[in-house]
């Protein structure tokens, strides 16, 4: 059976194609379970947790027992106090061992089975006895893997059984416990204490403060994806430039790794036979993955309403994204924010340059969509949405004609506001004109590396063709001459020979409208509101 790319589940190098993590595996078994470390590996959905876990453990067991439980699969019932929890954690550990080859398993599970027999008073503290006395009597060093803790994130047991853990951690010279402990899921073990003690004195109380800190990069790099593209081309011979579609990949995941394979998975699958898709060839390509990207934001996968139910429940969160999607703002990267630390554990946001940033272009193009639609009632959107008709012709956007007619109805209704109503909003009632146009057609997306409180450049693509929109607020001759030079340079390296720029012009004196000008052999639209 030829491999595929898998998003369901994880991952199985003889199934399917995949990132290679050998590296990655032996980084870790060096650099923390060697060396006896108890960490968490904490990363937003699908961000490649448990296959990372499945290849650690096939890694470890030459050297080491390994116990590799899901929480997942116990029910909330087996969390309803300790005896019950302690029951079914040994359950659990029998069964793990079950398919484990050691000289003294059969000594090993007696052990066990003799723990899940005793009397219905056995807790945490004769739990801990039985596991003490099992790597004792182990004949090579335990190591202990536990998915899916966020299963037990609600649950005070597991906090005591945590609790538990770090003192037997602490006394481990002495008394018998595992070797490493490596916990998974995407709550780090401060936010199960803030889950389930809110008030202020404990919230950052962590039963587990001997966890090292896991700072493993586990998303891809744009190499990492090139190779694996590599072994997609061997086996399917598409002539496609495998560095310029990985390279491609990675500028719009930023390496998450569903992300990766749902483009991949896209472009393998649904594309060929589209229109301007009829080979192969065509289909691995920009175009192509562009395209892919947007059948996945049309499809809404349950990461994407992860991510919506999220902002719903931290409003301080969704506020946050929210400045920095439509006004560029600037935002010191702090982790001790509180949203700013929900926002990287649930993968959302991340830093760059000292400052936060949305952690890819696809959430940041699904966040947009999301903003857009809640606000599709917006005098802006209903107004982009009666003119479409007229901006299309021959399956081209005529965007020099969109510029215009967002100058005329800025002007007619948004005219006579203060600057700082321009200023907060000037930005986003664009992208709200522009969001019918090229619904279901085209994308755009934001480029955060020229986004800040002055400039924000938009990509437009629509049907393959691509437009370079600076979006800008007027500080003067001299600024926007320094913009029009920086638009040029942009449009340079994105091959193209047109530009447009929109400022918002607080000045008394400015003349409205839309004029063409030549920058360095590049012709820019320019226009004024």
């Amino acid at each position: 059976m030829l491999r595929y790319f898998n998003t369901e589940g994880s991952c199985n190098p003889n199934e399917h194609y995949m990132v290679r993590l050998d590296e990655r595996v032996e980084k870790i078994k060096r650099l923390f379970v060697d060396r006896k470390k108890y960490f968490v590996i904490n990363r937003g959905r699908q961000y490649g947790k448990t296959t990372t876990l499945k290849a650690l453990a096939s890694y470890l067991e030459c050297e080491y027992v390994v116990y590799l439980l899901d929480f997942q699969k116990m029910s909330t019932s087996s969390f309803a106090d300790e005896f019950i929890f302690s029951k079914a954690l040994v359950e659990k550990l029998y069964m793990a061992l079950c398919d484990l080859v050691l000289d003294n398993k059969e000594e090993l599970q007696r052990l066990l089975l003799d723990f899940q027999k005793g009397n219905a008073d056995m807790g945490l503290n004769e739990l801990f006895v039985c596991l003490s006395n099992l790597c004792k009597k182990s004949t090579r060093p335990i190591v202990l893997i536990i998915d899916e803790v966020d299963s037990a994130s609600n649950n005070q047991v597991f906090v005591d059984f945590l609790a538990q853990l770090r003192g037997y951690y602490l006394e481990r010279e002495t008394t018998p416990i595992f070797h490493s402990v490596i916990l998974a899921g995407v709550y780090d073990i401060k936010n199960l204490k803030l889950k389930l003690r809110p008030d202020a004195e404990h919230k950052y109380n962590s039963p587990w403060n001997i966890a090292a800190d896991f700072d493993i990069e586990m998303g891809f790099s744009a190499n990492q994806i090139s190779a694996m593209l590599e072994e997609y081309e061997t086996d399917n011979h598409t002539g496609m430039d495998i560095q310029v579609v990985a390279e491609e990949i990675y500028q719009y995941t930023s390496g998450y790794p569903y992300l990766v394979s749902a483009i991949c998975k896209q472009l393998d699958e649904k594309i060929l036979g589209t229109d301007g898709f009829e080979t192969m060839q065509q289909v691995w390509t920009r175009a192509g993955v562009a395209r892919a990207v947007r059948i996945i934001l049309k499809k809404n996968p349950p990461l994407f309403g992860h991510m919506t139910k999220q902002l719903d429940t931290y409003p301080d969160l969704r506020n946050m994204i929210e400045n920095i999607i439509y006004r560029g703002k600037r935002i010191p990267f702090s982790p001790e924010e509180k949203s700013i630390n929900l926002g990287v554990m649930f993968g959302f946001l991340k830093e760059e340059n000292d400052h936060v940033a949305i952690a890819n272009r696809i959430f940041e193009m699904c966040l947009l969509n999301l903003f857009m639609a809640q606000e599709a009632g917006s005098d802006a959107f209903t107004q982009g949405e009666i003119d479409r008709i007229q901006f299309v012709k021959d399956k081209r956007l005529d965007m020099d004609l969109v510029l215009k007619k967002f100058v005329e109805y800025f002007c007619d209704i948004y005219g006579d506001n203060d600057w700082k109503f321009v200023e907060s909003q000037g930005r986003k009632l664009f992208l709200l004109y522009l969001k019918p146009i090229i619904n279901g057609v085209g994308n755009y997306y934001i480029e955060a590396q020229t986004r800040d409180a002055r400039r924000t450049d938009v990509i437009v693509d629509y049907l393959g063709e691509q437009f370079i929109v600076e979006l800008k607020i007027w500080h003067g001759n001299e600024y926007n001459e320094r913009g029009e030079q920086q638009l040029t340079e942009y449009l340079e390296y994105y091959h193209q020979d047109k530009g447009y720029m929109l400022s918002f012009n607080f000045n008394q004196t400015k003349t409205t409208g839309v004029k063409q000008i030549v920058v360095g052999g590049k012709t820019i639209v320019e226009a004024v509101v």
